[in-house]
């Protein structure tokens, strides 16, 4: 069964909604073109609330008794029409004195009466505003009963979550359940068409997530289609490693093409165009072209021959030089109010050898021209494209119009943006060109490679991706629910290690340890023993972190992980304020419940049973505001340092890792491999958890410019400048500093950083 509603449906359909969620028997669907509220059963539709309440009651087997059910239902319907505060009041009391000695209304149990009563309460502000004053202390208990429960909690949760268009799936994708327009099963087409000059960076993950998504779901098909109308900016190269970033997620075309395969056609139905008066030619300069389009100004050859233009675009054709004077525009609309339908530019010159055709073509289709043909020739179904193109969609449709095309359904979806994060190739390229990142797929960059390095799997981003629904909202999401989802997916099935850092470790002897070395088997996760096994190596002597070390009192009881309780017997303390050496005492009989630290450890390393050397790598953002304007420079905005690195020693079961190994080193967070360092230390990446700490921007703040600024002097040319523009004025109170007088009743400590 499925329930389609809207948040905009007045009054709202409370009842049908809680009940749905209440019987768990209804698939929930939230559809903004829809006006009322819908039941779809086995082939049947259901219309109304009531009779949606009711068949879900039923089913359910909570119809309750049928005479007290029709008097309540009754009230129900009549409630909206009740508008005078006395009137009101008199239902609330009649309500108030029959639930004096009653739970609910129709039974022993919550009926189907309940919720059309409550929900009817609910829809009208008067009413509920009447009920939570406090004088019907017994219908209140009732009504705040119904709305405390958790599957009601999760039904007003679902209509917040579909208002803001970030709806969780109820079931994996259950924003798109209601599927494409017109979309019959074995027939849909889809594409997904980058442009090969680049990599590819996780807002093109979501299209071609979609857009596969889609072709399986109606058991059609998706065509990689690359869109290489450009020769100045595109590459044989980029086309492979394109391929190669939609491996890394997962999305394989069922065939692939280049636009570049239709120039013949193309080319063909531009000249139909001319000579049926709907384009032509024109040499206006760039600028002057902007400005006349801006202005709604018509081209001084928008009515030239049809002759002309043929000898225009032939010189075109040819590359000569009064060719490359020239473009072709489409003979729309000189002033609409949709810019994009100003005469758009449909074909221009470009003497650079293309990558596939070589020197065959002097010109070359824009993609808004070419994109409506070869959508046509190649059978698309279904056009999913971003918001950006919106306002393009006219023109597109009146490209397949005027050139007698078969349309597809175009689907808007919106861009995916999140904080902190550049996805412009042009800004992008500027951090590889100044080494400021070591390339394409650095962990910093949002390109699919770089997340992917980072640790996010293929499921997580599947399931981000269809949770965020058909919204068409432009925001700019934080990145804590990606990573988020991402750990939730890993924890099960991520081994558990340890790792010491080793500047300042500190060695301890365990009285009542081992007398030699021992070595016992272990889970590599201790809720999953499918993960393996792993050897832990006990001894006398072991090693502690430096923070650990120092955060123990005299005599304080501790637990050993894996191990057991021990009693800190005597810590000794260097000249610098840090432990160099601890004494403990085992006390296996104590109870790990009682102890507020938990330690992880590792044995003294010996020739046979060495520890490894690791570098732990952690990453901030690569910019300092969480969104950069069109005004400014991505150079006033770079952190120093993006990058951090930590020595550790990791106990020697993470020897032989694979690159993207996903591991747990426990009260450090999760890792990837991601290889050898020239030195051949394991190399292993922070992958972010969700949780706002570790999301945070690492650089410090007090910078005029960024929200957040430099830790230390960026590099050359980089680094957050003032960008206030505010006049100076004279300090009002005199030259020295205002302390605000504090009413903390804290301890005083002395400024660190003065």
């Amino acid at each position: 069964m499925s329930l389609t509603l809207s948040t905009k449906a007045s009054p709202f359909p409370y009842a049908a909604l809680a009940i749905a969620i209440y019987t768990q028997k209804a698939e929930l669907n939230f559809d903004e073109t829809v006006t009322g509220v819908s039941l779809d059963l086995d082939g049947g539709k259901y219309n109304t609330e009531e009779e949606i309440v009711a068949i879900l009651a039923k089913i359910a087997g909570i119809e309750g008794e049928s005479t007290k059910v029709s008097t309540y239902s009754a009230l129900a319907k009549a409630l909206p029409t009740i508008t005078v505060v006395p009137d009101i009041l008199s239902v609330l009391d009649s309500l108030d004195d029959y639930l004096a000695y009653r739970a609910f209304l129709a039974g022993f149990e919550i009926s189907a009466a309940d919720w059309t009563l409550w929900g009817a309460i609910r829809a009208s502000i008067k009413i509920l505003g009447l009920l939570k004053n406090g004088q019907h202390v017994h219908a209140l208990r009732w009504f705040l009963h119904l709305e405390s429960l958790e599957s009601t909690q999760a039904a007003l949760a679902s209509i917040v979550a579909a208002k803001a268009n970030k709806a969780r799936n109820t079931k994996t994708a259950a924003s798109f359940a209601l599927g494409l327009q017109n979309a019959k099963e074995g027939q849909v087409v889809t594409r997904f068409p980058p442009e090969p000059s680049g990599y590819l960076h996780i807002g093109h993950a979501k299209a071609a997530i979609l857009n596969q998504y889609f072709a399986q779901m109606y058991k059609g098909k998706m065509i990689v289609r690359f869109d290489d109308t450009n020769p100045t900016k595109e590459r044989t190269e980029f086309e492979q490693t394109i391929l190669e970033d939609l491996e890394l997620i997962g999305i394989k075309g069922d065939t692939i093409s280049h636009t570049s395969d239709y120039f013949d056609q193309i080319y063909e139905l531009a000249i139909k165009l001319i000579e049926a008066g709907k384009t032509y030619t024109d040499d206006t300069e760039k600028a002057q072209m902007r400005e006349e389009r801006g202005k709604g100004v018509a081209s001084a050859h928008r009515d030239d021959s049809v002759e002309d233009n043929l000898k225009h675009f032939s010189e075109m054709k040819l590359g000569t030089l009064e060719g490359l004077r020239w473009c072709l525009r489409a003979k729309i609309s000189v002033d609409d109010q949709n810019k994009t339908l100003r005469d758009p530019v449909i074909y221009r010159c470009n003497t650079i050898p293309h990558h596939r055709t070589g020197k065959k073509w002097t010109i070359y289709p824009t993609y808004d021209f070419a994109c409506p043909i070869v959508d046509s020739l190649e059978g698309i179904t279904h056009a999913l494209r971003t918001m950006e193109y919106r306002e393009r969609n006219a023109q597109y449709y009146w490209m397949v119009e005027a050139l007698g095309l078969r349309p597809a359904f175009i689907w808007d979806f919106s861009r995916l943006n999140f904080i902190y994060t550049l996805l412009s190739k042009r800004k992008l390229h500027w951090f590889v060109d100044n080494k400021i990142v070591k390339g394409w797929d650095d962990p910093r960059f949002p390109t699919v490679r770089g997340i992917r390095r980072r640790g996010m799997t293929v499921e997580a981003l599947k399931q981000f991706m269809l949770s965020q629904g058909p919204s068409q909202s432009l925001v700019s999401l934080e990145w804590d629910s990606i990573w988020a989802l991402n750990k939730k997916l890993i924890d099960p099935v991520a081994p558990r290690f340890w790792a010491i850092l080793k500047e300042k470790c500190v060695p301890v002897t365990i009285n009542g340890g081992p007398a030699g070395v021992e070595v016992k088997t272990l889970p590599l996760h201790k809720k999953n023993p499918e993960v393996g096994e792993k050897q832990t190596i006990y001894s006398s002597t072991i090693l502690l972190e430096q923070e650990d070390a120092a955060s123990f009192e005299d005599q304080e009881e501790i637990t050993l992980m894996d191990w057991g309780n021990a009693i800190v017997r005597s810590k000794v303390v260097g000249n610098n304020g840090e432990v160099t050496s601890l004494v403990m005492e085992l006390n296996l009989d104590g109870d790990f419940r009682k102890t507020k630290k938990k330690i992880t450890w590792l044995a003294q390393p010996t020739d046979s049973h060495p520890v490894i050397e690791v570098t732990l790598l952690d990453y901030d953002y690569l910019i300092t505001k969480k969104k950069l304007e069109e005004e400014d420079d991505v150079k006033d905005f770079v952190p120093p340092v993006s990058e951090f690195r930590e020595e550790a020693l990791a106990d020697a079961n993470v020897k032989t890792p694979k690159v993207g190994d996903i591991i747990q080193f426990e009260r450090k967070g999760y890792y990837i491999f991601d290889g050898r360092s020239e030195e051949g230390k394991h190399e292993f990446i922070r992958i972010p958890d969700g949780r706002a700490a570790s999301l945070a921007s690492k650089a410090g703040k007090g910078v005029v410019g960024a929200e957040t600024s430099n830790l230390a002097t960026p590099p050359s040319g980089v680094g957050p400048q003032p960008t206030v523009k505010v006049y100076k004025v004279d300090r009002v109170y005199g030259e020295d500093e205002l302390l605000p007088v504090s009413s903390s009743k804290m301890y005083k400590v002395d400024n660190v950083y003065a």
